[in-house]
């Protein structure tokens, strides 16, 4: 158990946590959320113990061992990739390197011998001697193969080390498990491995992530960080924000009687109690909603931009026609044969194993780069706006946002004044003065949120979406995602983000070295499909289960 009590935490004038009381027990896993810049890293530093509190304490039942993700890539780097993951259960790793140090010590004394027996037995009961062995399974089923595993962690590919660092934090089955954004640089199958675990693991959990699917697969509860407090509520993230927003609107409604109210939010918590059986947190997570009472749902404090694009014009019958794309760089082929017509109404997940060969799709059939063979024919009737991966080369003038956006006014606007551009800006939480702000000194999130506005000034039929909920906060991601949904117009995505493919795409096409797969279905029927996986791998051969 992990109790949090009377913690805060200032820098400087800015208040991060005041006097934060809160417990977490085992058997639950925790999701962390909260605003950018609200203070979810930092919390798990305090816990861990890396950030000291102003004031406050944090204790942890006695004997129980914590692990946690590290950020730090190359914090390791001349270490072998199985003794990174050995060195995640660091009692252990300090007792082998004692007793060995014995056993190689040729003045060691008889009572020496002694100390390295009973340190033999306590390696013994913490699993020391099957510790490579599991380390190495940890690693198989991470995708690090065994080509890897006796490499210095600095030799192997960066997308490798992530995998590595993670089977770090899991090793040895720790009693308190720390997760700062877990998903990064994993992809679908790997991620999937990781629910899996998580949902059947039985210890402390804490998980910081921006991926909504990840969070309801695997939490019990949602720790809420807002206004320097943190509360815990019952359910995973999806549970707690549609019934945050219906306690909002139940709220907001004078005209409806206070027992109508009741019923509603009642029926509410039976419905998700009854989904939740059958998702694989099945029974903490059905035993907490039913245990819930309508007093402690709350509505959430959070301010959600307004993520709304209005087409000019409906699209025609000709909308994009791609023929025998193929695009290869340095030797490396990304894809090939690309060869596929868009239709009325459709919204495409574009999926690869290379997510560079999506990105570089997109910035052919945009107009900033070349392809080495094919063509592409847009309709005449399409205005299409496009997210870009990376957005800097906008950013580099200078200007104050105001100026910024005016410069991306459409022809077809004849009155772009202040409170217009100010309107646009105001969608995406740019109020007051922030207007006034020099772009160079926006962050990550304050140029995606431009680079929105931007586009909903364009009023599209189309739009081009690269990763689009980098950068991002949960709230910010929800209504972009609901933007998405009912837009009426064409969406041409990839995202990380399993939740925005699922909910967003109609279609889903994958490209490969050898060709496209191609099939009118949501993005989960994709991913369970036995036909396309038979497919991916005839496509990618040993790729496609990396």
């Amino acid at each position: 158990m992990i109790s949090v009590n009377n913690v805060s935490l200032s820098f400087g004038k800015r208040v991060l946590f005041d006097e934060v009381n809160i417990s977490f027990v085992k058997g639950n896993c925790y999701g962390i959320i909260g605003a950018n810049g609200a203070g979810k890293s930092t919390f798990l530093k305090i816990l861990s113990g890396e950030i000291e509190p102003n004031k406050g304490k944090v204790d942890i039942t006695s004997g129980e061992r914590m692990a946690v993700l590290k950020q730090n890539h190359f914090e390791f780097d001349e270490q072998t990739v199985l003794n990174t993951v050995l060195m995640g259960h660091k009692k252990m790793w300090d007792v082998m390197h004692k007793k060995d140090a014995i056993y190689a010590d040729p003045n060691a004394t008889e009572d020496d011998y002694m100390k390295a027996g009973e340190m033999e037995a306590e390696f013994g009961e913490m699993g020391g001697y099957t510790a490579e062995s599991d380390a190495a399974s940890f690693l198989n089923e991470l995708g690090v193969k065994e080509k890897y595993q006796q490499s210095l962690l600095k030799d192997i590919p960066s997308n490798m080390k992530v995998r590595v660092l993670l089977a770090q934090a899991l090793f040895g089955n720790p009693d308190i498990l720390l997760l700062d954004e877990p998903t990064n640089g994993l992809d679908i199958e790997t991620i999937g491995w990781l629910e899996n675990f998580l949902a059947d693991y039985e210890n402390i959990v804490l998980v910081v992530s921006h991926d909504r699917h990840f969070l309801d697969a695997v939490c019990t509860h949602v720790s809420d960080v807002d206004r320097s407090k943190i509360k815990t509520f019952s359910g995973n993230y999806t549970f707690w924000y549609e019934s945050s927003q219906l306690m909002a609107r139940q709220m907001s409604d004078k005209n409806k009687k206070t027992e109508d109210k009741r019923q509603a939010l009642i029926d509410f918590i039976a419905r998700f109690s009854a989904n939740a059986s059958k998702s694989k947190q099945a029974t903490s997570r059905k035993k907490a909603l039913e245990k819930l009472t309508i007093e402690d749902i709350e509505p959430s404090n959070r301010r959600y931009p307004g993520i709304i694009f209005q087409p000019l014009r409906e699209v025609g019958n000709q909308i994009l026609n791609v023929e025998n794309l193929s695009k290869s760089v340095d030797g490396r082929t990304l894809f090939s044969k690309v060869t596929f017509s868009i239709n009325k109404g459709e919204k495409i997940a574009f999926f690869s194993k290379d997510p560079s060969a999506v990105t570089s799709f997109f910035e052919i059939i945009n107009g900033n780069a070349e392809a080495n063979s094919g063509k592409i024919e847009w309709g005449t009737t399409i205005t299409k706006a496009y997210l870009p991966l990376e957005n800097n080369e906008f950013f580099t003038n200078g200007l104050t946002l105001m100026d910024w956006l005016r410069q991306y006014v459409p022809q077809h606007v004849t009155d772009a004044d202040e409170p217009f551009l100010r309107g646009f800006l105001g969608k995406m939480l740019f109020s007051g003065d922030d207007i006034m702000k020099k772009t160079e000194v926006l962050s990550g999130g304050e140029k995606v949120r431009c680079m929105l506005s931007r586009m909903m000034l364009q009023n599209p039929n189309l739009i081009v979406l690269d990763q689009p909920t980098n950068h991002l906060d949960l709230e910010s991601i929800q209504s972009f995602n609901e933007g998405c949904v009912t837009f009426p117009g064409i969406v041409l995505l990839t995202s990380h983000d399993h939740t925005f493919m699922q909910t967003v795409a109609n279609r889903v096409i994958e490209l490969t070295p050898k060709g496209i797969i191609d099939r009118l279905m949501t993005f989960d029927e994709y991913l369970e499909d036995k036909r396309v996986k038979e497919l991916r791998e005839q496509m990618y051969g040993e790729m496609a289960m990396a």
